[in-house]
């Protein structure tokens, strides 16, 4: 198979759903559209930003399908692939490479949680030794999987497995990331999969991550583009300078703030609620006027003062860098400055 290199942006994507909860495939082309216009290096289909969990295979399928035949090769397209069972993980892989998909991105197995050498053996490499022509992107994120492979089996895994040649790392750990690459060597990409981690990554000598898979880019593609792109081409400085402009957005992949919640004989209580991926970026989206919707239970809305937080990063962008912003205003036909300032579009998006 022919060495492909996994660097700059690329986008996990979310599904956009109706008010009825069906995709919004309407919605879907816009948004695809748009991470074209803003010259993304790729897109990731039915990742878990995708929601992947609350999709049924066929409509899993569909996605995947969809997204290659709407960018016409004038992107890259990774699908997710991944599970906690192998035998699942094996009929998605095999499946995305029937529509044409070259690169599956599959997530350490979640729940069962098994060891590092189980993962390697008993997925990672059954998957990609049965599927040698498609590239495997083992996915790292033991945050939400309870488990991840080590550096040492995922080198392992590489030398075993020609077609595993890339990592997406979120675990915040870059002496982790330092090992794997000490371990590996120059010819295997990392790619970041925390946004605010991303442009450390790439500037560590002793990591040189080659880009990331991006959930920010849903909103501000062209910004994470030209981000990775500056670092790469060696101009760390202008780099920086939109790593820094970004930062706000970079804070609300994961949104936590204290409620109230009333018990029994009105007495009040204060709860931390944790809004995960893809909830903030779902709600940032559903407020600027980009198709999203809701999302699929269990997730569901935020509450005002977790609303208020991701509008509040998007002002702050908006009055400091409205650059960032503008490229929405032309794909969706929107008013940037009018919908963060009326808070009709936001009202909704928070429980009652």
């Amino acid at each position: 198979m022919s060495r492909l290199k996994f660097e700059g942006a690329w986008t996990a994507l979310v599904t956009p759903f109706t008010e009825e909860n069906e995709i919004d495939w309407e919605g879907f082309q816009k948004n695809i559209e748009f991470q074209i216009s803003q010259s993304i290096t790729g897109v990731l289909p039915v990742g878990t930003t995708g929601e992947s969990p609350t999709l049924i295979w066929e409509e899993h399928t569909q996605v995947i399908s969809n997204c290659l035949d709407l960018s016409q090769k004038r992107c890259g397209v990774i699908a997710g692939a991944g599970s906690n069972s192998t035998e699942e993980a094996l009929k998605a892989t095999r499946k995305a490479k029937e529509v044409g998909i070259e690169s599956v991105l599959l997530i350490d197995c979640y729940y069962n949680g098994p060891s590092s050498i189980e993962l390697r053996r008993e997925y990672y490499a059954k998957i990609a030794q049965t599927c040698p022509e498609i590239y495997i992107i083992p996915y790292v994120i033991p945050g939400r999987t309870g488990t991840a492979i080590s550096p040492e089996d995922l080198a392992i895994l590489s030398q075993e497995c020609p077609n595993v040649r890339a990592v997406k790392e979120a675990t915040g750990n870059l002496q982790r990331m330092k090992r794997t690459r000490e371990l590996i060597g120059e010819d295997f990409d990392i790619l970041s999969g925390d946004d605010d981690l991303t442009f450390e990554m790439m500037i560590n000598p002793k990591i040189k991550s080659s880009g990331v898979i991006s959930v920010i880019s849903n909103v501000v593609p062209g910004a994470i583009e030209e981000m990775t792109r500056k670092v790469i081409a060696g101009e760390q400085a202008e780099a920086r300078a939109i790593q820094e402009a970004l930062q706000p957005l970079f804070g609300i992949v994961t949104v936590k703030c204290k409620n109230e919640r009333t018990l029994s004989r009105k007495r009040k209580v204060a709860v931390e609620d944790k809004f995960r991926n893809p909830l903030p970026i779902k709600t940032l989206m559903n407020g600027l006027g980009m198709p999203a919707g809701l999302c699929r239970p269990p997730l569901g809305k935020m509450t005002r003062a977790g609303v208020e937080i991701v509008r509040n990063a998007a002002k702050l962008v908006w009055e400091k860098n409205p650059q960032i912003l503008e490229p929405i205003e032309k794909a969706y036909e929107v008013d940037i400055g009018e919908r963060l300032a009326n808070d009709a579009y936001w009202d909704t998006l928070a429980y009652k």
